[in-house]
């Protein structure tokens, strides 16, 4: 496990920086919600128009888990953690590898697969301490917030989806860095991904013929279920596990194959 160790040091920092920042934007917004809960802001949201109501999935605010699943965990976290993944994704072999510096850490007595995953193992641990943290100051958060009616296990819920999504995104970066060695290819891959996710969540809904995209769409897979009112949805959580898991596989395998670039 020396190469999972030596990532966790490495970035150890930036990725302490990560936590520390989402969970103060997830803290900050989750203190808005006294000066939200009351009925002058829902006659204000009632006032606009349905179909920009629809595609930023804006309902009763006045209600906790309406109010959160649009403003707090609904569009800057998710985007961030999506930022957060790729970034790591990429740099955990492909970076590296454009670098220069991998073929260092080959030159010691560890296998490619072994060294792939390790690093990735790194990420995971990165992307639940971030999910676990905001998850408990959140929770802390519920009586001085005033939305105690917002149960610590659905913000439970909310807060496992959303470390299983950006567990999607970094692993597509990971992947297509380590099937490639190319930082360029492996960024575009999870940015087109986060974009288009995005738009098929959101506004692609507003044309009936692009209504489908919506199934496909890693943002409806992690908040499409409203996991703040029904708990896990563990369909949703199994297609974001589920494919992570294929990305990585096929990235550590493709890197297990190729010739590597110095």
């Amino acid at each position: 496990m020396g190469v999972f160790w030596k990532s966790m040091r490495d970035n150890r920092r930036a990725w302490i920086g990560w936590t520390v920042a989402l969970t103060a934007i997830a803290a900050m917004y989750a203190s808005f919600y006294p000066s939200i809960n009351n009925p002058a802001m829902a006659d204000a949201l009632n006032s606009f128009p349905q179909s920009v109501k629809d595609a930023f999935h804006m309902e009763d605010y006045t209600r906790p888990e309406n109010y959160f699943a649009v403003s707090v965990f609904g569009l800057l976290i998710p985007i961030l953690v999506a930022v957060f993944a790729i970034s790591a994704g990429v740099k955990a072999i492909a970076g590296d590898e454009e670098a220069g510096t991998l073929d260092l850490v080959q030159a010691q007595p560890v296998s490619r697969v072994s060294l792939a995953l390790q690093r990735f193992l790194a990420i995971i641990v990165a992307l639940v301490a971030i999910a676990a943290v905001m998850c408990l100051v959140v929770i802390a958060l519920r009586g001085p917030g005033q939305f105690t009616a917002l149960s610590p296990g659905r913000l439970f819920a909310i807060c496992l989806q959303l470390a299983l999504f950006g567990l999607l995104f970094a692993a597509l970066a990971f992947g297509v860095g380590a099937w490639t060695g190319r930082r360029l290819y492996a960024i575009a891959a999870g940015a087109a991904a986060a974009v288009l996710g995005y738009l098929g969540d959101s506004f692609f809904t507003q044309i009936d013929s692009l209504k489908w995209t919506e199934k496909f769409s890693p943002f409806d897979w992690y908040l499409g279920g409203e996991p703040l009112k029904h708990g896990v949805q563990w369909e949703h959580a199994g297609l974001l596990l589920g494919f992570a898991v294929l990305f990585v596989a096929a990235g550590t395998w493709r890197y297990n194959q190729r010739d590597i670039a110095v």
